[in-house]
């Protein structure tokens, strides 16, 4: 998919779907909430798609999945809520979904629980770069912090993942 012509929906879903599943369940930890987070970066795709101006299109996407797990994040914050008891999530429960089973292939639990214990800023450019494999480049442009920024970023929060692994 090159950066001139702008996607359809559609291509949009069929081809970054995945990877923005992956990013969102290494921001939340939770396949459920990752799931959620998929379905509102990709209901705002759709309605951004119409003024979409055709730029580096990664950077825009990530950008509004960013935006979507922030505004999640601050929304929860206004009106937490209390998670029903393990025990009463078993009904009607099927196998897990080819996305969890993906997710939980490629990074072990141990990694993921260190993920979720380093601050949101430095999680978020380890995971668009190690796990998304986006450039430099486009996480600032992603995140709309200077390259330099992004590189030290990447750089101590790999250093707090090791910290925390070891």
């Amino acid at each position: 998919m090159g950066e001139d012509p702008t996607p359809s929906w559609e291509e949009v879903a069929r081809h970054h779907g995945r990877k923005i599943y992956n990013f969102a369940y290494r921001l939340t930890g939770n396949p459920d909430d990752a799931r959620d987070l998929v379905q509102d970066v990709l209901l705002r795709v759709r309605r951004g798609l119409e003024s979409y101006t055709p730029q580096s299109f990664d950077g825009w996407l990530w950008r509004i999945t960013r935006n979507a797990f922030l505004d999640e994040v601050r929304r929860r914050k206004r009106r937490p809520s209390v998670p029903l008891p393990d025990d009463d999530r078993g009904l009607g429960e099927s196998s897990p979904a080819p996305e969890d089973v993906l997710a939980s292939i490629r990074l072990g639990e141990d990694v993921q629980r260190a993920l979720l214990q380093i601050p949101f800023e430095f999680r978020e450019a380890v995971v668009l770069c190690d796990i998304v494999g986006l450039a430099y480049e486009e996480i600032a442009e992603a995140v709309g912090i200077p390259i330099g920024t992004v590189r030290s970023r990447i750089h101590r929060g790999r250093a707090m993942l090791r910290e925390l692994l070891s």
